[in-house]
């Protein structure tokens, strides 16, 4: 066995190993219906509100912004389906025995994380025009994404994964 094979198959035992230990936060009641309302918030509804209240506090000093989340949000659609498509990774609650599905999924496959992809995208775009929004937007993208593994709906490396894409898409957005 090569080094990198060996090294991609330690990460991929740490990967399935974090997974497990993080899925046990199932077993609290209030973290589960919590997590589970972020996770239903991420699916896009936060972040429409998000835009709405913007337009509606800031009138039309907010057109550019939320018109840059809409096309950072295009582009990070289109990324994370061609990825799912291409790598077809199951999801943990469907391969492995130890963990439960926490909530319900709207696609198939695991890698990347779209809601972490998305969360991270819109808080960098949201952020940079409108700074003060921070406070809210990072404790809700972390969540977002902590809810995606502990939910047993992604691997740890999906939400890293998500993040990355996430943060490239939206500081190339900038370079636009």
């Amino acid at each position: 066995m090569s080094r990198a094979e060996a090294t991609l198959r330690e990460l991929l035992r740490w990967d399935r190993a974090l997974c497990i230990r993080l899925n046990r936060g199932l077993r609290s009641a209030l973290l589960v219906h919590a997590l589970q309302g972020v996770s239903w918030l991420g699916n896009g509804i936060f972040w429409y509100a998000l835009m709405l209240a913007l337009l509606v506090i800031h009138r039309g000093e907010a057109v550019l912004p939320v018109l840059h989340m809409v096309f950072v949000g295009v582009v990070c659609t289109a990324s994370y389906k061609m990825l799912k498509r291409g790598t077809v990774r199951p999801r943990p609650f469907q391969v492995m025995p130890g963990i439960a599905a926490g909530a319900p999924v709207l696609d198939t496959f695991s890698f990347p994380s779209g809601h972490t992809l998305h969360a991270v995208a819109f808080t960098l775009v949201a952020g940079s025009y409108y700074p003060d929004l921070a406070v809210v937007l990072i404790p809700f993208t972390v969540l977002t994404a902590a809810s995606r593994v502990v939910l047993g709906l992604h691997y740890p490396s999906d939400v890293l994964a998500g993040a990355t894409i996430g943060a490239a898409v939206a500081l190339a957005s900038f370079r636009i």
